[in-house]
């Protein structure tokens, strides 16, 4: 829209970062994708506004039809009663694993288990999403929604896995935990009961605080870690590539960032990681900055993962994040006044 054109710029969005941020008719150009992908997938285009059901599970605050779906496909009114997909919050759709340390955690520079042979994570991978990245690195998840493909495990099916003692810590990922948080919630609790291992989330943060305050507790007392994947810091750039309301899942975010490292004190690990992936030319230095500025107005000692980019789903046109544009980024965090900033996935820069 500005004239000027960049070998970055994918035509799912068929935008500039710039536009973006300055122009109001480059955000309704990028939503296009989103709507047209989820109306094949089945999926509200939108956020459900004016159904009688209110979720308030996550920032979307959707208010879903009867007998239709949330915007993450998971949440369901079911004639006029809140409820799971399954049909019961007490069982998902996921598929587990038992994944040999040291794994591909986000967290792994800072994770007490990389170095723990022998022994495995339990690998927690949800169904459902309640964002629409156009880059997501994981769109399977979405398929297995859609056409019911994952497996139906119940929360005492998942704490029997977890009792193997070779396992020492649980990951919860997808998809994202946040539409499922109470069947996961439900299912650590009864894991902890049982056995003391690690609980660890990988999520948007986008959660109802009361949640995330539920799922931060469990971590602390287990001595896992919540691992909160921040997109972009400016909320145009946040929706046209997650779908969502930028605004209020940016101030959801700091919200929930702000909430964990308040509860977290000085322990070892420490409680909160947050990463960003560093999507060519639309998450530039100056997103990252923005991020990093927040976080170490609270504490400059949260670790900070930047992740290198690999083409996928309907950003695939889109190249690998280059070592140039991730040095950039890892000195803008840096002078943002983190201190411990990691690159995650250095194999597949360019």
């Amino acid at each position: 829209m500005c004239g000027y054109e960049f070998v970055e710029i994918s035509k799912s969005l068929g935008v500039c970062v710039n536009c973006l941020k300055e122009d109001d008719r480059a955000l309704k150009i990028a939503m296009e994708s989103h709507f047209k992908w989820r109306r094949l997938m089945g999926l509200p285009p939108e956020l459900p506004r004016d159904g009688e059901v209110e979720c308030n599970i996550c920032a979307n605050e959707c208010r879903i039809p009867r007998n239709g779906s949330g915007y993450c496909g998971v949440i369901w009114n079911k004639n006029g009663n809140i409820t799971s997909v399954t049909g019961a919050f007490n069982k998902a759709l996921l598929h587990w694993y038992l994944d040999p340390h040291p794994t591909n955690c986000v967290a792994e520079p800072i994770c007490p288990e990389r170095e723990h042979y022998g022994f495995y994570n339990l690998a927690v991978f949800f169904a459902g999403c309640n964002l629409d990245c156009l880059f997501c690195q994981n769109i399977e998840h979405k398929h297995m929604l859609t056409s019911h493909k994952g497996n139906l495990v119940s929360a005492e099916e998942l704490a029997n896995v977890a009792s193997d003692k070779r396992v020492t810590c649980v990951c919860y990922f997808g998809g994202d935990p946040c539409p499922n948080a109470f069947y996961s919630i439900r299912t650590s609790r009864e894991i902890l009961r049982r056995r003391k291992i690690r609980i660890c989330w990988e999520t948007n943060g986008l959660e109802n605080p009361r949640i995330m305050k539920e799922m931060a507790r469990l971590s602390l007392e287990s001595g896992g870690i919540v691992k909160i994947d921040w997109k972009a810091y400016t909320p145009t750039v946040y929706q046209a590539l997650t779908g969502v309301n930028g605004e209020r899942a940016v101030e959801r975010i700091k919200e929930n960032v702000k909430l964990i490292l308040d509860i977290e004190g000085n322990g070892e690990p420490p409680l909160l990681v947050v990463s960003t992936l560093v999507v060519p030319h639309y998450i530039d230095e100056h997103e990252v900055f923005g991020i990093a500025s927040y976080i170490a107005e609270l504490n400059p000692e949260t670790p900070y993962v930047l992740l290198a980019f690999a083409p996928q789903h309907l950003m695939s046109d889109v190249p690998p994040t280059s070592r140039r544009q991730m040095e950039i980024a890892y000195k803008a965090a840096q002078k943002a006044g983190l201190k411990n900033v990691y690159i995650g996935n250095p194999w597949l820069l360019r």
